[in-house]
């Protein structure tokens, strides 16, 4: 397997030889020869389906002319999916890099392991690629500070996946929160609930041969492979995932962000544990984390293994202000005084479900269109990457916090954590040789 930096020399060698044998044909789809942009989707398993449904809504300026898992069997399976849905066949393989090269893709999606998110996206920039990328935009915040700073010397767009920055009901609601629709806001709680069942002891096993467990595991430290692992409980493995906070928090405590007009925060606290399984699962299904301004507080609430609802929800925020509350999810939101007594209601869609793994909707259909514009014709991106990385090292700061186990003291104008080196140590992480991402 070749290197990052292998591949980063190689690039424009690679580029100029696939230019020069690229048809007429794949010539004619470059943006400027027509008005459709070509997209390769990156990390087929769950999430990637949504990015197929958004880019069909989309399909007057986006169409998929490529697609990569390290996977062949869920390779050729979304590869099918492809062909039905948009009609055209895309091409395929196994190592983004070789998609990197080709002159002819305009953007690529990334939903693989978060622990490639940060690191694809870099090499994507570097490439000439535009990029859309999952939340979370990074494993740990030295990543997500320099995927920032990779778009701003690159100059191509990035957004994250956090859609609800598209949604028609966000970006009303929050308009009128910040117009005073209850009084001055102060505080915003989000939650998540889910019945996630125990991942087990995983057992050492032999490498499936449809799968490239060395590219897979990329950027990370090289582990043995193990039964209960792919394709989805890396998430609750620390070299890989990021865990619940950054799984599903993001979307929530990135709404309250949105709503209270707050960057970093002052101080972060997270207290929480692994209490209803015992088993490889080496983050909390339990958590409670607060974020502290000057004269705002936001909160996270994390039940991974109990569904118990709040305010009727799976999942959503509540904003508190001075003169009554507002409690939002994708389907609506509804407005109540002072006393609690609801005095508006507001049903625009369907309330989320944290059982869905997918996630295919409007509000995803809407944040590939605002990003297909922005290419396009320069629109202003709903979620670009400097803004969408400050919700993602909150809670990256958050899950430090639980690691340490106290409070942390941050500089609020980047983040990182004051007068405790043992908790800094985890802004950053170590990478297998050759793969650390960099300018």
């Amino acid at each position: 397997m070749i290197s990052r930096r292998e591949f980063l020399d190689t690039l424009a060698v690679g580029a100029a030889g696939l230019a020069v044998s690229s048809t007429a044909k794949s010539y004619a789809q470059i943006l400027g020869a027509n008005d459709r942009l070509n997209f390769a989707v990156i990390g087929l398993h769950s999430r990637a389906y949504a990015h197929l449904a958004s880019l069909k809504a989309n399909e007057k300026h986006a169409k998929i002319t490529h697609v990569c898992d390290v996977d062949s069997n869920t390779l050729s399976k979304f590869a099918g999916a492809v062909q039905q849905k948009m009609g055209d066949a895309p091409a395929t393989d196994k190592d983004f890099r070789k998609i990197l090269a080709l002159k002819d893709v305009d953007a690529i999606t990334i939903a693989t392991p978060d622990h490639w998110h940060a690191p694809m996206a870099i090499l994507g920039l570097q490439a000439g690629k535009h990029v859309y990328v999952e939340k979370p935009c990074s494993h740990n915040p030295a990543e997500g500070a320099l995927l920032v700073e990779a778009q701003r010397k690159y100059g191509k767009h990035v957004q994250m996946g956090t859609q609800r920055r598209s949604s028609p009901v966000y970006i009303d609601v929050i308009k009128k929160i910040q117009d005073g629709l209850v009084g001055r806001a102060y505080y915003a709680k989000a939650w998540y609930s889910n019945t996630r069942k125990s991942i087990g002891v995983g057992k050492p096993a032999p490498v499936p041969a449809v799968l490239d467990w060395d590219l897979w595991q990329g950027p990370a430290p090289r582990q043995p492979y193990k039964d209960n692992v792919q394709p989805y409980n890396w998430h609750w493995f620390k070299i890989w995932g990021t865990g619940e906070a950054l799984n599903n928090g993001t979307h929530e405590v990135d709404v309250c962000r949105w709503a209270l007009g707050v960057d970093l925060p002052n101080r972060v606290t997270a207290s929480g544990g692994r209490y209803q399984f015992k088993d490889d699962w080496q983050f909390y299904d339990t958590l409670d984390t607060s974020f502290e301004y000057d004269d705002k507080l936001i909160s996270w609430q994390d039940q991974s293994c109990n569904g118990m609802k709040l305010y009727d929800r799976d999942r959503g925020a509540v904003v508190v202000g001075t003169t009554g509350s507002v409690v939002l999810d994708p389907g609506g939101y509804e407005v109540y005084d002072l006393k609690g007594k609801k005095i508006n209601d507001v049903k625009e869609g369907k309330a989320a479900s944290s059982s869905d793994l997918t996630g295919a909707d409007n509000m995803t259909d809407l944040h590939f269109a605002n990003f297909i514009a922005a290419i396009r014709t320069g629109e202003k991106l709903n979620q670009p990457i400097e803004s969408g990385n400050i919700s993602v090292t909150m809670l990256q700061l958050s899950n430090i916090a639980w690691e340490v186990q106290r409070e942390l003291k941050l500089n609020p104008k980047n983040g990182h954590i004051l007068n405790d080196p043992e908790a800094m140590k985890g802004w950053g992480r170590e990478y297998e040789k050759g793969w650390a991402p960099h300018l």
